[in-house]
């Protein structure tokens, strides 16, 4: 796991810098475009299939919507294929204890409310397929840092909410470095050095990797 000294955590990013990047953010809005268009196409009959498993499963929506922030701290609804039971929502109050991870988030191995086929397309990373629908709106990209919940933004400091200072993304290099046995304090650093880094190459290099965990899963849960 990354360790990172306090004055490392104190080198604040430029965001003027980020934002100039121009021709950057419009080649990689074409780009989210054309692959996000593409990868529905293609994926459609697994995308048809899961809805049809998580229906049958259990009856309840195929989908579920969540409120996260995004670029700049814009808030907007996030898709995903439904894991958990229906009132998953309201159990989690009782679980916050079980809580394994440090800092602004909530994960637990064993979570009861995950479904039946929601352990399946977690652990392959399925259930994200539909947030290429908020690639298109513009929501979302396709390589960058994971949009939190409000409660979470709730609990960041300002060194935190340079995460925000980029669209999120569907995978980034917390997913590819270990996900759910990465900490927040370690999410948070693989985010900010994203995006210090972040170019055509490196987001390939993370699209790549991407699909080699979902073949090859690394911790998702």
């Amino acid at each position: 796991m990354l360790r990172y000294g306090i004055r490392e955590r104190r080198a604040f990013l430029d965001q003027a810098a980020i934002d100039h990047r121009y021709i950057y953010h419009a080649l990689k809005r074409l780009e989210d475009v054309i692959l996000s268009v593409g990868g529905l196409i293609l994926l459609s009959p697994l995308l048809i299939g899961v809805a049809i498993a998580i229906k049958i499963d259990d009856k309840g929506p195929v989908f579920y919507r969540q409120e996260r922030v995004g670029h700049r701290g814009k808030r907007f609804m996030m898709f995903k294929f439904r894991s958990m039971c229906v009132d998953a929502e309201e159990k989690l109050k009782e679980l916050q204890k079980y809580n394994e991870v440090e800092g602004a988030m909530f994960k637990i191995k064993q979570d009861p409310r995950v479904t039946r086929i929601g352990r399946f397309i977690r652990r392959y990373s399925i259930d994200e397929l539909p947030q290429l629908f908020n690639v298109l709106a513009g929501d979302m990209s396709l390589v960058g840092p994971r949009p939190p919940l409000p409660r979470e933004l709730k609990e960041y400091t300002e060194y935190d909410k340079q995460r925000l200072y980029v669209i999120p993304g569907c995978t980034g290099l917390w997913q590819v470095s270990g996900r759910n046995d990465v900490g927040f304090h370690e999410m948070v650093e693989l985010d900010l050095k994203y995006i210090r880094k972040s170019g055509f190459l490196y987001d390939l290099g993370i699209m790549l990797k991407t699909i080699k965990i979902m073949v090859f899963p690394n911790g998702a849960y």
